[in-house]
């Protein structure tokens, strides 16, 4: 017996609430695998170096069997596009480009100099594993920096530094890169990702 007539009992073409929720996120797990399949073949594609019906097949091929022989664990993004930020983190990061690729470029003729490199640690904010890998990604795109070490559970990022003559510019790349991260989670960062931003930040370490 129904203890409350205005609310409808449950029966078989009337499943109960709570049971929707499976096949919204059936519905999640789709469309993450669309996304994952679109992004393999744009890979494929760009490793061909050429886009052609054949290698979209191709790609749409490997991104099946990809997904359907090697299964990743499902992973929620609650990433935010914002144009705006993301214009200026792209303007900056050319601009460290252009300098970073000048400042080695005329270490690599000056005569008789012998650039000195260090290893920086650097903890980051927001510790998710899209924000390391982004992080890392760009730092590395930048002549005279590379990652050499990512510890995930404590969101360290080990740098290599190149041409470092003192302290000071430890401390400045140690800025760049928190910059960096700065820029990237404001530009694609989710709302508590970028609530993160303001909490007071960890020291790295350098050697």
């Amino acid at each position: 017996m129904n203890p409350d007539p205005s609310v409808p009992a449950p029966g078989p073409h009337r499943p109960m609430i709570p049971g929707a929720a499976p096949g919204r996120a059936r519905a999640a797990r789709w469309r993450e695998r669309l996304i994952a399949a679109g992004w393999m073949v744009l890979i494929w594609n760009l490793f061909w170096g050429r886009f052609t019906l054949g290698n979209l097949v191709g790609g749409a091929a490997v991104a099946a069997v990809v997904l359907v022989f090697f299964p990743l664990p499902p992973v929620t993004l609650d990433s935010r596009l914002r144009p705006g930020p993301l214009l200026r983190f792209g303007a900056r990061f050319v601009v460290q480009l252009i300098g970073a690729s000048i400042h080695v470029a005329w270490i690599a003729v000056r005569p008789g100099y012998r650039p000195r490199s260090a290893i920086i640690a650097v903890r980051l904010r927001v510790r998710t594993d899209l924000n390391l890998a982004l992080t890392a990604e760009v730092l590395s795109l930048v002549p005279g920096s590379l990652i050499v070490d990512v510890d995930r559970h404590t969101g360290l990022l080990y740098v290599h530094v190149f041409d470092v003559r003192g302290p000071e510019d430890l401390c400045r790349t140690r800025r760049r890169i928190e910059d960096v991260e700065c820029r990237l989670v404001r530009a694609v960062g989710s709302p508590a990702e970028v609530r993160l931003l303001d909490a007071p930040a960890e020291k790295g370490t350098a050697t």
